[in-house]
Parts: structure tokens; C-alpha cells; sequence
């Protein structure tokens, strides 16, 4: 596995079989593994929220989910394969827990949510063991939900609550967690209940499945996009820069 630095943020140069394989063993290997998908939103963040920083840089792999992040990225001379996309992985995950019958649990979203993924993932995937699952409603009483997802016997965890509360919580209990892997899914949940319509395909692949969210909830999203997409490009442009100053100069010296 290679790692990169883009943007005081470390990403793993790994492809999504690449990354599935690499979970698979090491979960066979009992190897605990801390996960985490940046995009364009949580590398802005991070830039001024040092405990979240922290938590991105305490994980065991870092996939990048995000075609801002991937173009990003190549602009600066680092090959990142392709888009890890974090709900496309949390499925790929249930299909290697099912063959491999690893028992998960599903945290996170409200709870008429993360019933219905119960309820989808035991159709879509008949012999995946679900270890058990809670809402995410949980910040008053974070020990409770901790010690139940410990006795239940999971080995896959997935975390669907908001950022950068997820990246937190999970660097903060990883020890107790008694689980081998832990991945945080953000709205993930949300979209496998069908509570949130993901965008065509052309949109993901495009880079515009912000746009998409915007149109859904624009109250909502508008703001956030153009603040963190209007600093992203900027750190980008100076990162841009800088580089062909090093270059020119090396060329010069």
C-alpha cells in the first residue's frame, strides 16, 4: 500500500479491489483496521479542526471518495487510481462478510433507518451475520452503545453518523470496540433505506454528485458546498503553484 500526502491530508494510492482485498486479510488476520474515505469537505475541514486531523491521520487506510479529490490529487502529480466511493465499499464489505460469514454491526442514521438497512441487507445478502445494529442518536451516552457493540461479537462495524463526530468517536473508543474492522459511512445509510436518491451515474463519475445534493436539499447544501468547494479550490491553486515554483527552481539549481 502507498500513501501520499495531499493537502496536509494522508490518502492511500489503492483502487477498490485493492482496498476489499486488503481489508479481507486483514480481517482474516485478526488485524484491527481504522477506516476512513476523505473528500473535498472533510479535507477543508481538517485543515482547521486539529481532532479531526488527528483522527484521519491515526487510521490504518484512508481511501479518497470524492472525483474533486482524485482530479485534485493527479493536478499535483499524484497518482490516486480511481474514486473509492464509501457507499460502494460499505456494499462490497456486506458481500465479504456474507462469504465469509463475518458478523457486523450497523450504527448510525435514525432508527426507522437503520432497521430498513437491516432489513435490506438480510434480503440482498441471506447468510450475513448481523452481529446487531442502534440509531445514532447515542452522544449522551456514547459507553452504553460502546459496550454493546463489544458484546455483540461483531467483526465489521460501520459507523453512519455525521462528520466529524464519526471520525472522533470512533478514534476514541477504537480500544474498546472489540471489533476488526470499524468504517465511518456518513450518509451511507441513508441511501441503501432509499430515504435519499444517490445520483446518475454520469453525475458521480462527472465530480457532480454535490451538485445533485444540492438540488435535493438546497436549503441545506448550498452553503456548505460553496464555502468548502470555494476553499478547496483555493488551497488547490496555491498548492498548484508552489509546485511548479519547486520545479522550476530544481530545473534552475
Amino acid at each position: 500500500m502507498k500513501r501520499a500526502e495531499f493537502l496536509s491530508c494522508p490518502i492511500d494510492l489503492m483502487s477498490m479491489n485493492d482496498t476489499v482485498d486488503w481489508i479481507g486479510t486483514r480481517v482474516e488476520q485478526r488485524q484491527f483496521t481504522q477506516h476512513v474515505v476523505v473528500n473535498v469537505a472533510k479535507i477543508v475541514n481538517l485543515q482547521r479542526d486539529t481532532e479531526l486531523a488527528a483522527s484521519v491521520r491515526e487510521c490504518d487506510i484512508v481511501n479518497v471518495d470524492g472525483m474533486g479529490v482524485v482530479w485534485g490529487a493527479r493536478l499535483l502529480g499524484i497518482p490516486v487510481p480511481e474514486r473509492v466511493a464509501g457507499v460502494d465499499l460499505f456494499d462490497r464489505l456486506l458481500a465479504l462478510a456474507d462469504m465469509k460469514g463475518l458478523p457486523v454491526y450497523l450504527l448510525g442514521a435514525m432508527p426507522e433507518v437503520v432497521e430498513r438497512v437491516v432489513e435490506v441487507a438480510a434480503a440482498r445478502y441471506p447468510r450475513l451475520p448481523i452481529a446487531g445494529y442502534h440509531h445514532g442518536y447515542f452522544r449522551d451516552d456514547e459507553q452504553a452503545v460502546v459496550d454493546d457493540i463489544h458484546r455483540s461479537g461483531a467483526r465489521l462495524l460501520f459507523v453512519a453518523i455525521t462528520s466529524p463526530y464519526k471520525e472522533n468517536f470512533i478514534n476514541r473508543w477504537k480500544s474498546e470496540l472489540g471489533v476488526d474492522f470499524v468504517m465511518g459511512v456518513g450518509g451511507t445509510f441513508d441511501v441503501v433505506a432509499g430515504k435519499v436518491a444517490r445520483a446518475p451515474l454520469w453525475m458521480q463519475r462527472s465530480g457532480l454528485e454535490w451538485a445533485f445534493r444540492v438540488i435535493q436539499e438546497p436549503g441545506r447544501m448550498w452553503k456548505r458546498y460553496l464555502s468548502t468547494n470555494s476553499r478547496f479550490l483555493a488551497m488547490l491553486a496555491c498548492a498548484y503553484v508552489s509546485r511548479l515554483f519547486r520545479r522550476k527552481g530544481a530545473v534552475n539549481a
